[in-house]
Formats: structure tokens, C-alpha cells, sequence
């Protein structure tokens, strides 16, 4: 075991404080209506507050790189990632400290980067940085980055991050992939989170915004995103949902959508003509230009009561090259192309890991959620940030399960088991449609909402799947191959900052391999009042 015997510990990189961040001017130059401003897996990403209206309601945001969406973080297949993401925060009305996760990354051998404030680290306090180093081996497509603190994202620190596949089993079926291809979905609201954490209830956003723009009931006519395209082309469309809360049904009048990535694994070609998109859901689709030169409206309404499309709210523009540039007087529908979860399959058909039946996994784990009076608990648990996260802890020495906090949070996995965990919607649980996430893992859907009957033969792989409706249990499987602490949780901000989350504490026994790989790891634990201080 380590003799590291500090409790009161942060997971930190020392060796990165202020004193090495540049002054950087580029960010602030570019307009939000502007193609995403692209990173290099090597890089600095700056976190920031800045006022923006992105829906014409001028507030000051928390920001990747002072732009909303952050900047699009570029990659090829098998690079490495050398992160410092650096904190220059200033406006008190918001969180002070900060954490990035980089959501869908496996972070094999990286527990330690994964981002988690609490869980594989403390959060980042002003004027610090924490490099993250990882690699993300044989992982290509779509995934994004965010806050992980507190429900921070929701003042804006949010981003895409695609990794290109050179050999992309697919590109016989699309002409274009680039960094004007991506469409972020998210919502966005006009008073601060810590004023929204105080809700203990439905939260509704202002604004949709598309590709970081979008408008309010009652606003001004400010400026929609538009998305160009050229008669005879095909294009893969890389979707991500950005959004703390809502959910939305993506569509494009007059084209339909045929999906072939999800969450970073390819998929049979499905079409469909509308998608719903859930908070930490990715999908690419293609969609071919082969309606007349014209206009036509992109759609996201949310599953928020009282939408509609009135004045441009929840849309974006298509424009073909040559068409008038005037809003679009197209209609949407008709639907008949409908999404269905349990038709998604990977694929390179991969197998399910064990028995073929619910229940025959080597360890077989029920989560039921409920909420009482706006605070969810699994299990008759609400989570709670634990003072030390809980990486720590185990490098630390905690013997058992029961030592580790928070106290009924924290689950034990054996290493190299096949884990089944259920996730039954009762009629005890709150709020809608829940994505749930989890870290370190992509996991086969083998029972999905809507659906009673399993699938083991070849059903979709994802890392952020829908609990459905009341009466659903979803049903997931993955292998204990990759150790460390790992957050399972609803990805509506909201509910996990209220108690919607558990943690997987996996492959205790390879522990020793991922502290070799930490980064200066003598000096790792140190008490917080030693990272307090700035520079």
C-alpha cells in the first residue's frame, strides 16, 4: 500500500502555477457566430469570466478560452493529450475554482486526469492549473469537455472535442467532416447558478442556443447560428448535447439523418428523421444536401413544457450556397422516420461480456433513484462531495468499501468482473427523462428504454444512455478493466449537484500501476490550505 497517509489531500499538479500562463488576447477576437476555434491536443486551455449574450441577454459567463461554446479541441486517433487548464477566474458572483472533464475519454491507466472534483481530484483554485495527461487509445469520434464542479457548466464552461479517425470505417458515406460540421445543442440561462442551485424543483433554461446562439421569448432578434452547405454534398454532422437539463428533438426540415456514430462508437447506418439528444449524448449523422437551394430551419425543441419555434426560439439556420440570406419558410414533418434506442448497433458487433440473462453478470448492481422534496438519493443515499476525493482515499490506504466516503456512495468492483447494473424508473423519481454517465467505460445497453425484452446478440455501446419513462429498467454491462474511482450519474447538472450520482471504486488491486503513472506522485497529496494561496 502507499505511504501516503493524508486525509485532508488534493490530487494536484504542482508544477504549474500562474506564473506560467501567457497572456493570450487571441480568444477574445473571436465573434460567437465564428467556426469553433480549434485546439491542439497539446495545449493550454484557459478558463475565464467574461459577458456575453449569446441570446441577446448580456451576463457574465464562465468560459473555455473566453468563448462559448469553448474551443473545439482537434484530434487524430492514438494522439496523446497534454492539457493545462488553467484557472484565471475573477467574478465572485460565480464559482471561484474549477475542474475540466473530458466527458467519454476511457482515461485507461489516467483515473487521475479524468477531471471529477472530489472523485480523482480537488477542484483547480484560482491562479493554478492542473495538467492532464492522457491518451486515448483506439477511441475516435465525437465527446466533449466541461466543468465538473459544482454545477459550473451551466455558466458556460463547456466544448467539443472530436478525435478523427484517418481509417474511418464509414467515410465512403459523407464528403465532409470538419470543424463546421459539428452542431452543439445547449441551453442557457440568464442568472448564475449559485441563484439556481437554490431550486429544489424544475429549472427552465432562457434560450436554446445552436451552436452558441440562439434567442429568448421577449428578446431581441439577435443573430441565429447558420450552417452552410452546397447542393450534392454529404455531410456528417457531429451532434452533441452540451445542455445541464434538457433534453431535445433535433431535426433538419426537409432532410432526414442517418445515424452512424454514437457516444464514439460507430453504428449500423440508421435513419431517422428527428434525434433526441439528451444532456452527454453525442451522435454523428449524415445528411445529404439534395433538397432545392434554399433555406431551411434546424430544430432543437427541448422537453420543457410550452415550446415553440415562434420568432426563431430553439432553431439555427441551413443554407444552401445560393440561397437568399433571409430566414427560412420552411415547415417541419412530417415525422415517420422515428428514433429507436433498442434499433442502435455497433458496428463492429461487439459482444456482450457474460451470460446471456439479466441477472447472470458476475456482479449484478441495482441503483434505484428517488427524490424527496427536490433531493434525489440512490439507494436511500444523497451524494456528497467527501473532503478527500476518493481517488486519494484509495491510494491512501482505505481498507474496505465502509472506509471510504461518502458513506454509502461508493461501490466496490473486483477487477476483471463482468458488472450488470440496473437502473428501474419508479414512480418515486423526479424530473423527467434522466441521461445517466458513466466515467472511465463505455457500456452495452443490453435492456433499453421502451424496451422489456434484452439484447445480447449486438446492441449499441455509449457511456450516456436514457433511464426512459416510469415502469423502464435499463439495463447496462461492462468489465472491470480499468482501475480507479469512476462517477456514475445523471448528467441533468441539477440533479447531481442535488445527490443523483454513486461512485465505482474499480480494480483496487491494480491501484499500484495507476500510481506510477501520476505525475510527480510524492508530491500529489497535499492539504488544501497549501493550494489556497495564489500567486
Amino acid at each position: 500500500m502507499f505511504p501516503y497517509a493524508v486525509l485532508a489531500g488534493c490530487l494536484f499538479s504542482l508544477s504549474h502555477t500562474v506564473s506560467v500562463v501567457s497572456s493570450r488576447s487571441n480568444y477574445d477576437g473571436s465573434p460567437s457566430s465564428a467556426p469553433p476555434f480549434t485546439l491542439k491536443p497539446v495545449t493550454e486551455l484557459v478558463v475565464v469570466n467574461k459577458v456575453i449574450a449569446p441570446d441577446g441577454f448580456a451576463r457574465s459567463a464562465t468560459l473555455a478560452g473566453g468563448i462559448f461554446p469553448g474551443p473545439l479541441i482537434k484530434a487524430q486517433k492514438n494522439d496523446n493529450f497534454s492539457i493545462n487548464v488553467v484557472n484565471r477566474l475573477h467574478d465572485k458572483d460565480m464559482p471561484l475554482s474549477t475542474s475540466v472533464h473530458w466527458h467519454g475519454i476511457q482515461q485507461k491507466k489516467t483515473n487521475w486526469a479524468d477531471g471529477a472534483s472530489f472523485v480523482t481530484q480537488c477542484p483547480i483554485p484560482q491562479n493554478r492549473s492542473f495538467l492532464h495527461q492522457f491518451s486515448a487509445p483506439n477511441q475516435t469520434g465525437t465527446f466533449w469537455y466541461h466543468s465538473h464542479f459544482s454545477t459550473q457548466y451551466c455558466d458556460g464552461l463547456r466544448g467539443p472535442l472530436v478525435i478523427y479517425d484517418p481509417e474511418d470505417p464509414h467515410q465512403d458515406l459523407y464528403d465532409i467532416d470538419d470543424e463546421n460540421t459539428i452542431i452543439t445543442l445547449s441551453d442557457w440561462y440568464h442568472d448564475p447558478t449559485p441563484k439556481l442551485n437554490k431550486i429544489f424543483g424544475p429549472i427552465t433554461s432562457n434560450s436554446t442556443l445552436i451552436n452558441g446562439l440562439g434567442r429568448y421569448p421577449g428578446g431581441p432578434k439577435s443573430p441565429l447560428s447558420v450552417i452552410n452547405v452546397e447542393k450534392g454534398k454529404r455531410y456528417r454532422f457531429r451532434i452533441i448535447g452540451l445542455s445541464c437539463d434538457p433534453a431535445y428533438k433535433f431535426s433538419i426540415d426537409g432532410h432526414t439523418m442517418t445515424i452512424i456514430e454514437a457516444d464514439g462508437i460507430e453504428t449500423v447506418p440508421e435513419t431517422v428523421d428527428s434525434l433526441p439528444v439528451l444532456a452527454g449524448q453525442r451522435y454523428s449523422v449524415v445528411v445529404c444536401a439534395n433538397q432545392p437551394v434554399d433555406n431551411y430551419w434546424v430544430r432543437a425543441p427541448s422537453n420543457l413544457a410550452n415550446q415553440t419555434f415562434a420568432g426563431g426560439l430553439s432553431q439555427a439556420i441551413l443554407r444552401y450556397n445560393g440561397a437568399p440570406d433571409e430566414d427560412p419558410t420552411s415547415t417541419p414533418g412530417p415525422y415517420i422516420l422515428p428514433f429507436n434506442e433498442g434499433k442502435l448497433a455497433s458496428l463492429l458487433s461487439i459482444p456482450v461480456p457474460g451470460f446471456p440473462e439479466i441477472g447472470k453478470a458476475d456482479v449484478h448492481i441495482n441503483l434505484l433513484a428517488t427524490t424527496v422534496n427536490g433531493i434525489f438519493r440512490v439507494n436511500n443515499v444523497t451524494y456528497h462531495n467527501p473532503p478527500t476525493p476518493v481517488l486519494l482515499q484509495m491510494l491512501s490506504g482505505a481498507q474496505h468499501p465502509s472506509d471510504l466516503l461518502p458513506s454509502g456512495s461508493v461501490y466496490e468492483l473486483p477487477s476483471n468482473k463482468v458488472v450488470e447494473i440496473t437502473l428501474p424508473y419508479t414512480g418515486l423519481l423526479f424530473g423527467g427523462t434522466h441521461p445517466i454517465h458513466l466515467h472511465g467505460h463505455t457500456f452495452a445497453v443490453v435492456r433499453t428504454s421502451g424496451n422489456s425484452t434484452p439484447n445480447f446478440v449486438n446492441p449499441i455501446w455509449r457511456d450516456t444512455v436514457s433511464m426512459g419513462s416510469k415502469g423502464d429498467n435499463v439495463t447496462i454491462r461492462f468489465v472491470t478493466d480499468n482501475s480507479g474511482p469512476w462517477f456514475i450519474h445523471c448528467h441533468i447538472d441539477f440533479h447531481l449537484n442535488h445527490g443523483f450520482a454513486v461512485v465505482m471504486a474499480e480494480a483496487r488491486d491494480q491501484l499500484p500501476s495507476l500510481s506510477a503513472g501520476i505525475p510527480g506522485m510524492g508530491a500529489a497529496l497535499v492539504v488544501p490550505s497549501t493550494l489556497n494561496r495564489t500567486f
